[in-house]
């Protein structure tokens, strides 16, 4: 991963970060997982979403991390999933290891996606599937609280954030087929805003410290008035070896 170091966020991600949950349904319903099928988390953070996935499917699970802080507190959580140090663009596991791989908001971080696309499509069975679960143009800007609060927010993670049709080429070149886009929303009212006051987001460590201060005073506001709408978009692009 490239251009931020996630050691610095692993406490504030083990604490504030959750799954997204119509992203952890659509990865049961189509990822094709059962109690025998092998799955690998890339770039799994602190864990949740591979923790999820076992805790639905009973699947035999492996989370690949490159920072040591995230895969220790993972490691602290999970003693069902197989933890390993490495990078997505070079993954450590024979060819045609796993069912089903999959990434939550990584693929922007990647120094080159095009090799793991690769490596991907190398440990997967035949058959099996990917799915990159990533933002768009549009659902960064349609981020609650994040882009209302935040504004600057948009335009730091548009400039990060690969475009579909470069993720969508990018998989077919590494050989995947029946490539799709599913998009998934999950709405919440917030009564909690610490994973805003400790910057369990990335990109609210990229934005003018000022400009953080200013949001973040708007919010406490808000707060203090009820509960705050929150609204959350992915897109989930799907292939097939």
């Amino acid at each position: 991963m490239a251009n931020f170091d996630y050691n610095q966020l692993a406490t504030a991600f083990a604490k504030y970060r959750q799954v997204h949950p119509t992203v952890v349904d659509a990865l049961v319903a189509t990822g094709g997982v059962d109690k025998d099928s092998p799955v690998l988390e890339v770039g799994c953070g602190t864990g949740n979403y591979i923790i999820a996935m076992r805790t639905a499917t009973a699947c035999p699970s492996w989370g690949v991390e490159p920072a040591e802080e995230m895969l220790g507190q993972a490691r602290q959580r999970s003693t069902e999933v197989n933890w390993k140090l490495g990078r997505a663009e070079q993954l450590e596991f024979p060819d045609q290891t796993f069912q089903f791989v999959f990434s939550i908001d990584v693929i922007h971080h990647l120094n080159n996606p095009a090799s793991y696309f690769r490596e991907a499509y190398r440990v997967l069975k035949a058959g099996g599937k990917i799915c990159t679960v990533t933002d768009s143009v549009s659902t960064i800007r349609h981020r609650r609280p994040l882009a209302e609060y935040f504004p600057e927010t948009v335009e730091a993670d548009i400039r990060r954030y690969p475009a579909l049709s470069e993720l969508r080429r990018g998989m077919e070149q590494a050989g995947f087929r029946e490539i799709r886009e599913q998009l998934v929303e999950w709405s919440v009212q917030l009564e909690d805003i610490g994973r805003y006051r400790h910057k369990a987001f990335s990109v609210l460590h990229l934005i003018p410290e000022e400009a953080f201060q200013r949001g973040m005073a708007r919010l406490e506001d808000d707060l203090r008035k009820g509960p705050i709408p929150a609204q959350s978009q992915y897109v989930m692009i799907w292939g097939t070896r």
